[in-house]
């Protein structure tokens, strides 16, 4: 069974993967996310660009997104938040990654339009609360370095290096 990326602990096919490759509409705003990281870490890089709204799919830089998807090793994502309000949403969430041999955390806000039923990407603000981090070693009774306030070993600690 291949687990999806999206951290669901679903298959990859009943998950992220039935957006991705099946043609099959995401119904939420969340489930949309999630099959746009998945994307990334599968290298489907058709289905970020088929997800952006129209007026913003001409500035997808596919080279720029190729480049991001081959250099990184993607470790995982986190929802933090999901506001929906009929047909628009904001979901606030953090990815994990390791680039140029270094753990990443990347804080993400992004906005999402439901036009005809489909869900669409519309803008992102990386980092709203502060500039990317390096993550350098974590003690498990030092702050989780994602920024949420709890002990690393009770938060992210799994997947941050730990002393």
């Amino acid at each position: 069974m291949t687990v999806c990326p999206c951290g669901s602990n679903q298959h990859y096919a009943d998950c992220c993967g039935k957006f991705i490759e099946g043609g099959v509409i995401a119904s939420t705003a969340e489930a949309l996310m999630r099959s746009r990281y998945t994307a990334f870490v599968t290298r489907h890089l058709d289905h970020i660009e088929r997800t952006h709204a129209p007026e913003i799919r001409e500035d997808f830089n596919r080279a720029e997104a190729e480049r991001m998807a081959e250099e990184c090793e993607w470790k995982g994502l986190e929802i933090r938040n999901v506001s929906e309000n009929g047909d628009n949403a904001e979901i606030e969430f953090v990815i994990r990654f390791r680039r140029d041999k270094q753990d990443m955390i990347q804080l993400e806000r992004s906005s999402f339009r439901r036009d005809d039923g489909q869900w669409l990407y519309v803008s992102g603000e990386i980092n709203p609360q502060g500039p990317q981090r390096f993550v350098n070693k974590v003690g498990r009774n030092d702050p989780c370095p994602c920024g949420s306030g709890k002990k690393a070993k009770k938060c992210c600690g799994t997947t941050t290096v730990l002393d």
